[in-house]
């Protein structure tokens, strides 16, 4: 085998030296390799040679552990220290990530911040561009998987590097850094090289590669800031922060030691403005290393600490930090200040906040951390510090936040045998350690009968065969009676510091979980009550976030309606909805989405709400077959929404009968259908029994009086304690319609053809003569009263004429109709020559157990006498109302007043979830 000669310049390793002087580029069998030397020489010039005169299987062969350390270290000059570094509140630090480094323009922008700065002096932390570290992280995986593509991908980020420098630089400055880089891509191809020929990189080999990018983002910036006229110096943070391995591939800061080599490094280039590579550092045997992910915003706080600088701004591409995930609750807001220790929770409940690492090194020094938006730079942004004072009264919210994680198994271990046994948690999540998974939560009832925990969905089969392994003696026995997974889990966490001295927050979140019928699986709380954590079903997390989010009044009350029936009530209520949406709003902080609409053969469905101003054309145009369960699929299936509604505006008897599965499913009904509350005795009580049983409401009022409150009046003497004696009533706006203009000379024919022309009746007047509706008003009412009444118990006189009950149609049934006025006419006469009136009424008798529906004749000074239009007047004779009963009137039909009614009950609805009232 051929032995290949590598000849390798030691490079310069401070950023001044390598100003001093440029390093060469490789040509043919020779090298320029920074990782591959043996020895460090400190007292020897720079820029020996180390001749190897190996083959390449020997060269890899010997690259022990030794060899491998030194190859990868780094010189640390021992100059002496001439230049104290100052430091306080004259430094800011500002830390720019990969996103507000992603182009040249970005960069620019990233310089124009920096020179707007009016700080004394500044230290500008950079990550690499944008997707570079991915890239480089695929170079090795791509070389030690022997895969010849690494070579292209090394070329594309040349020329990336390279056209953003020629973009942004010129002169002296762009053939300074293209020769870096040009150096330095010919050491990483040498070392790729190796890489690619062992099969295998070290984590000292893998993490010098990756951090390169850090590097050359640093350098282009430091001249970029210079091309202004300003000085700048950059720095390579392998020269000043040392980190030692804190096991689970995490580092901790050498504080101590780093101090002294950022003062070494600071005596060397006193600089007001450093540009310093954010993410890599070294060990304290100068071997190269990072600060593993998220590395940058760690960098900053630690050199931050280490100057005692005035503030950390990390500049990123969103306003601030959202009260929850953005994504996920649209109506998230900014946090103007969180505490550090908020910033710490939400950060290791998933918030994209910061690294928990991160706070920690400010945290110790009462540096405040300012997240801003480097691409809104009129958005003030979130302060993160010690303990925020109120300002504004946004911080009087005892909960700031909220945050969720995904993807977690919830794992449970029971037994009697447990209670009492010392060490048997130890030995738990001994076993756990052991197979290196991490626990999210742990939550144990003070019986010690069981105790569960959360850990990630992709460790949890692990676990599970640990814990099997380790308790098999104790199963056996019956000491432990299982270990159980509960797969498809999420985690909720709601955080804020002023928790901890506020009385009822969990009832307040609880509640609004139970509303939303969200199932709680685990409850998790520190004794510091900085957050409240909880275990549901991944498929309940967004909705109950949002439930969450809205019942602190973060964000407004959300409601998903489908509204089954576009009829007359129906579309009149779609209507009202429209016009009054924008103001709910605004106003009282409800959102209804209407995300559904379904006729009796067309469906139009919205994930996120339908446009109500052309819902008509929609449905023509974009609707599908109307099918019920499909529907309903859609509406509870939607998980963005956490409060669900169906509004029945139909008459149907089938629609109706789904109410019981509909509210077992969580979803509320909201209706003026009297077909549930008057159908079936067994089936009504069902209903109602689940409904008090539940969070889900099921709302009615305009059954019985259309918009006016008649079954609220109701019950609101009921739940005072009063006892209800009668209730009598015109029910029936279309026959007091009928009642009221029969008069005179008028025939009752043609009142009643009056009534149909503007809409009052059914389309077969019959409908409302017949006196069935007026009944099914009265059972409703006696069933609110505690009667157990059938609608076959309620006897109705029937304005009907029996000869006309057979005519095929309305219009046989109106042309008939006439031969019968004579007869009305006589009963009008012998009423008013008593001084009466004719008015049709339903009775409930509380005390008799009984009701009915009759034709009754009232004194012209009665109430009952003196109403006029369609009006419905209700009179209430209970023990406190026995005198003088209460009366209830106004208009009891029209579909303005009959969708009023309904929308009464939505916005009631949104007020038991939790919006202002």
């Amino acid at each position: 085998m051929r032995s290949l000669a590598i000849t390798s310049p030691v490079p310069p390793t401070s950023a001044a030296a390598a100003r001093r002087q440029p390093r060469s580029s490789a040509s043919g069998r020779e090298v320029v390799s920074q990782c591959l030397k043996c020895e460090i020489n400190k007292d020897r010039p720079l820029g020996g040679y180390l001749r190897i005169g190996q083959s390449q299987g020997s060269l890899l062969r010997h690259g022990s552990k030794n060899f491998i350390a030194q190859a990868a270290a780094i010189s640390v000059e021992q100059d002496e220290v001439s230049t104290y570094l100052p430091k306080g509140d004259m430094w800011s630090v500002h830390k720019f990530g990969g996103t507000c480094m992603g182009t040249p323009q970005r960069i620019q922008n990233v310089a124009d911040i920096v020179l707007g700065d009016s700080s004394e002096r500044k230290l500008i932390i950079v990550s690499a561009m944008s997707k570079v570290t991915d890239m480089m992280y695929s170079l090795v995986h791509k070389a030690q998987s022997r895969d010849d593509s690494y070579t292209m991908a090394l070329d594309q980020i040349f020329e990336k590097h390279m056209a953003s420098a020629k973009e942004l630089l010129d002169g002296e400055d762009l053939a300074r850094f293209l020769s870096q880089l040009h150096s330095d891509i010919s050491n990483l191809r040498a070392m790729l090289r190796a890489i690619y020929i062992a099969g295998h990189a070290t984590e000292s080999f893998s993490e010098f590669v990756v951090g390169h990018g850090e590097l050359w983002s640093a350098q282009i910036l430091s001249y970029a800031i210079q091309k202004s006229g300003t000085a700048c110096s950059w720095m390579d943070t392998r020269e000043v922060l040392v980190v030692k391995p804190s096991g689970y591939n995490l580092v901790d800061p050498d504080y101590l030691e780093s101090k002294k080599r950022l003062q070494k490094w600071f005596s060397r280039q006193p600089a007001e403005i450093i540009v310093a590579t954010g993410f890599i550092a070294s060990t304290a045997e100068n071997i190269p290393t990072t600060l593993k992910r998220d590395g940058s915003d760690f960098s900053a706080a630690i050199i931050g600490s280490l100057v005692r600088a005035r503030q950390v701004t990390i500049w990123t591409d969103v306003d601030g930090v959202f009260s929850a995930d953005p994504r996920k609750v649209s109506e998230a807001v900014i946090l103007s200040t969180l505490s550090y220790q908020e910033a710490w929770e939400m950060s290791y409940f998933g918030a994209n906040v910061l690294h928990p690492r991160t706070i920690i090194p400010v945290m110790k020094d009462n540096i405040p951390i300012v997240i801003r938006n480097m691409f809104n730079l009129s958005a003030p942004g979130t302060v993160i510090c010690k303990q925020p004072a109120n300002e504004d009264g946004d911080l009087d919210a005892c909960v700031k936040s909220f945050a969720t994680i995904d993807n977690l198994a919830l794992v449970n271990v029971e037994g009697t045998g447990m209670a009492g046994v010392p060490g048997t948690s130890s030995t738990i999540f001994s076993a756990v350690k052991d197979v290196g998974a991490n626990v999210i939560m742990i939550s144990q009832a003070s019986s010690e009968h069981s105790i569960c925990f959360a850990v990630p969905e992709k460790e949890v089969a692990a676990v599970s065969a640990a814990l099997h392994v380790r308790f098999r003696e104790a199963l056996a026995a019956g000491r432990l009676s299982k270990v159980e997974i509960i797969h498809g889990c999420s985690i909720l966490a709601a955080v804020g510091l002023r928790m901890a001295s506020t009385p009822g927050v969990s009832a307040i979140l609880f509640d609004a979980l139970a509303k939303a019928n969200i199932n709680v699986r685990a409850i998790a709380q520190g004794c510091s009550e900085y957050n409240i954590t909880v275990v549901l079903k991944q498929e309940d997390c967004v909705r109950a976030l949002r439930a969450a989010h809205s019942r602190f009044f973060l964000s407004k009350t959300t409601l998903a309606v489908g509204i089954i029936g576009p009829g007359l009530i129906g579309a009149t209520l779609i209507k009202q909805l429209g016009e009054q949406v924008a103001v709910l709003k605004e106003n009282m902080n409800i959102d209804v989405r209407v995300v559904g609409i379904t006729g009796s053969s067309t469906m139009l469905l919205s994930d996120s709400g339908v446009d109500l101003s052309r819902w008509k054309e929609d449905l023509q145009t974009e609707s599908k077959p109307a099918d019920l369960a499909i529907f309903v699929r859609h509406l509870s299936e939607n998980h963005v929404f956490p409060n669900k509604v169906l509004v029945d505006c139909t008459a149907d008897t089938n629609v109706a009968s789904h109410y019981y599965d509909w509210l077992k499913k969580g979803i509320h009904v909201i209706t003026p259908n009297k077909k549930a509350n008057s159908g079936p005795l067994d089936r009504y009580l069902k209903l109602r029994t689940l409904q008090r049983a539940s969070y889900t409401h099921y709302f009615y009022e305009a059954t019985v009086g259309a918009g006016l409150p008649i079954i609220s009046t109701l019950r609101g003497l009921l739940e005072t304690g009063d006892n209800i004696l009668r209730i009598e009533g015109i029910f029936s706006g279309t026959l007091s319609y009928i009642f009221n203009n029969f008069e005179g000379t008028r025939s009752f024919s043609d009142v009643v053809a009056e009534a149909k022309e503007a809409g009052y009746t059914e389309p077969d007047p019959r409908d409302d003569l017949s006196g069935t509706d007026v009944a099914r008003k009265v059972i409703i009412l006696a069933r609110e009263c505690g009667l157990r009444l059938e609608l076959s118990d309620i006897p109705v006189k029937s304005l009907v004429p029996e000869p006309l009950t057979s005519c095929s149609s309305a219009d046989e049934f109106m042309q008939k109709l006439p031969s019968f006025d004579q007869d009305w006419a006589r009963q009008r006469h012998e009423a008013e020559a008593a001084g009466e009136v004719l008015r049709y009424v339903g009775v409930v008798d509380v005390l008799n157990k009984k009701g009915r529906v009759e034709l009754q004749r009232y004194k012209k000074d009665h109430p009952f006498a003196q109403l006029s239009g369609s009006d419905n007047i209700i009179a209430f004779t209970t023990s406190r109302y026995k005198e003088q009963p209460l009366m209830v009137r106004g208009p009891g039909a029209g579909a303005e007043v009959t969708a009023g009614g309904v929308f009464c009950d939505i916005l009631r609805l949104a007020s038991y979830l939790g919006a202002p009232s």
